[in-house]
Order: C-alpha cells, then structure tokens, then sequence
C-alpha cells in the first residue's frame, strides 16, 4: 500500500478557488456551502480549511487574486515604454473586455455577484481597482477628464463585456467588435 499523500498534495489552493468561483458564479454566494465545494472537489470538506479558515475567507481570497489578476493587466499596459499614451489607452480599454470575455466567471464574480453575506468584500475590491483604472485613464488621456467621463467610460466597457457574457459569447466570437466599442469610446476622450 503506498502512502497517503498530505493534503497539500492532493488539493492545491487554486483548484479550490477555481472550483469555488465557478460554483459561485452558476448558483450564487448563499447556495454554496464548504461542502458543496469539497463535493465538486471530490474531496472531504475538511481538506478545504487546510487552505481556509470558512467560505467567507475562501470568498475573500479569491476576489483579493482576482482582482490582483485585473490589475496586473492595466499595470503591464502602463510599463510599456514603447507605446504611447494614445496606444495605453486603447489597451486598457480592450484588455478589460478581454479579461472579461476570457475569464467570465471571475468577471461574474468580481462584478456582477450580488450577495449581502459578501457586500463588503464585493465593494472593496472593484473600490480599489477602479480608482488604479481611473487614475491610469486621466493621466494617459490628451485633456483634463471629470470623474464622471471616466466613469462613463468604464460603463460603456462594462456594459460590454456583461451583455457578452449573458449571450455567452466568447471573446474570439467578438473581438472585432471589442476593437470597434473601444475605437468609439475613445472618440469620447478627444
């Protein structure tokens, strides 16, 4: 008989949070339980708090990773020294659709989950990470923008990528119209 594997083995913290965010995403915060995780896992639900102290922590990492995800997009776009700020911009705003459309459970998650056992944690992340997409948009951009343009901007972007996601449509299936929505959004800035 060969010897059990540790639970770190068998289990890594991504597949829990992969499997958890997929769970979220199709059923909601409240339907999911530790268990229904560990279920889906194949796995005992006491093999998950090896990783996590209880779901709300479970929740709460996996918004902090997410969203750290989003973030690392715009800060790639904002390192690059050989585009222009013109170009910055675009990319940002494709990029954003782009993650959306790549990655809609996170998205759904990040953005679209509505739960009040997890109001705080859903308003925190998106808090921060707007004001990183905010403050990027007016430096890059050739006028002064208000709050309200910039907002108004990023509705436009966001209403995007979740009127795909609700079709289902991939992000291959509506690049090109991802391209021509940013164009247009971008007209707004000049």
């Amino acid at each position: 008989m060969s010897p059990r594997k540790s639970v770190q083995d068998e289990l890594s913290k991504e597949a829990i949070l992969d499997v958890a965010r997929d769970l979220f995403a199709t059923n909601g915060y409240s339907s999911i339980s530790m268990r229904k995780i560990a279920a889906k896992l194949k796995c005992s639900h006491g093999a998950l708090y090896y990783h996590f102290k209880n779901k709300a922590d479970l929740f709460y990492e996996m918004i902090k990773a997410d969203f750290e995800k989003l973030d690392q997009e715009l800060n790639e776009v904002l390192l690059d020294a050989h585009a222009t700020n013109e170009d910055k911009l675009f990319s940002i705003l494709y990029r954003f659709i782009q993650f959306g459309l790549l990655h809609p459970n996170h998205y759904e998650v990040m953005f679209l989950l509505r739960d009040d056992a997890v109001k705080s944690f859903i308003q925190e992340g998106p808090n921060l990470s707007y004001m990183h997409y905010a403050d990027a948009i007016a430096s890059l951009s050739q006028k002064p923008l208000t709050a309200k343009d910039i907002w108004s901007l990023f509705i436009g972007l966001h209403g995007f990528v979740t009127h795909y996601i609700r079709s289902e449509s991939t992000f291959e299936e509506v690049k090109d119209l991802a391209y021509s929505h940013v164009q247009f959004l971008l007209k707004a800035l000049k």
